[in-house]
């Protein structure tokens, strides 16, 4: 194998966009939440053109999130901030929405264009056709299980790129339902701004132990998994599979979780970069995200293992 996976990670700030680089991510990925979905924090231009440098100091990559669902008053700023992000060197940008796609064709043809749809992801011949019309990498959905990976990626003429670790989000919606129910109970809230960092969960009857994120920002309301996934142990079959890079989910994180899990993983993929043939998987590669795991919050292996059905 002459080429080692990338490792991705999610900053949410500059401090911690310094820390995973540090800690050995190979790309970041920030955005402004008015383009981006789910970012793990809000970065301004000037804030993105310093997490710019940062990373290409240390020879390492910087994508733009542009996933978020665009409505018909965000599309006269999309051309302008095109623009300004190809200017000042962002290597790519991800994308669901095809109003993405035209105002990078038109601002910045030489953008690298990653397609990312969520759970719409599941098939080559999708991602394919997303390649055919300018991306260069595919987000696969996070609802495939290993088999269907490792079948998918040969099949596939654009890059693979899939979540190892981290949460995933479970529900969305455009609506403010946090924003609703703390005026109804006459809580203090900020306006669009709920439990991003009031750590507010969901519990169901059900399920009284498992406790389930949930917060707004300007794209609506998200809920979030009640466990993390962590496919470590089982990384080497992506590796070996050439998936191209592996993304370490830090929203909702701390920065020292955030950069553990980044370092475990730098591990993992170095080991098997020096030896392919002999590589073996290490327990204590993930002593250290054990130690700084939320004990309320498993690690599990998520889709990777289960029968998923569409």
């Amino acid at each position: 194998m002459n080429r080692l996976p990338e490792l991705l990670a999610t900053p949410g700030s500059l401090e911690e966009a310094s820390l995973l680089l540090d800690a050995g991510a190979d790309a970041l990925l920030i955005g402004d939440e008015r383009f981006g979905m789910r970012l793990s924090g809000n970065f301004t231009l000037e804030e993105t053109k310093e997490v710019v440098r940062l990373a290409h100091e240390r020879g390492a990559k910087v994508y733009v999130s542009m996933t978020g669902l665009m409505p018909n008053r965000l599309l006269d700023e999309l051309p302008g901030y095109v623009r300004s992000i190809a200017e000042m060197g962002v290597d790519g940008a991800e994308f669901g929405d095809p109003s993405v796609l035209a105002a990078v064709r038109a601002e910045a043809p030489g953008l690298r264009l990653h397609w990312n749809a969520e759970m719409t992801s599941t098939n080559y011949a999708t991602a394919n056709y997303w390649g055919r019309k300018g991306a260069v990498r595919a987000v696969l959905a996070r609802e495939l299980n290993m088999d269907e990976i490792t079948e998918m990626v040969p099949n596939l003429q654009v890059e693979a790129q899939v979540q190892v670790h981290g949460m995933t989000n479970i529900y969305h919606s455009k609506r403010m339902l946090v924003d609703s129910y703390m005026n109804h109970q006459g809580r203090p809230h900020v306006k669009g701004r709920n439990g991003l960092d009031r750590g507010l969960f969901l519990v169901e009857a059900e399920r009284p132990n498992e406790k389930f994120p949930i917060y707004e920002d300007l794209n609506g309301t998200h809920i979030m998994s009640s466990d993390d996934i962590c496919i470590l142990e089982d990384l080497h079959l992506m590796m070996q599979a050439g998936v191209h890079s592996f993304k370490v989910e830090g929203l909702l994180k701390p920065p020292a979780y955030n950069a553990a899990a980044v370092r475990a993983y730098r591990k993992a993929i170095d080991a098997f970069g020096a030896d392919p043939e002999g590589y073996r998987y290490r327990e204590e590669w993930l002593d250290e995200v054990r130690g700084l795991q939320d004990p309320e919050r498993e690690l599990t292996f998520g889709f990777y293992y289960k029968e998923q059905v569409y």
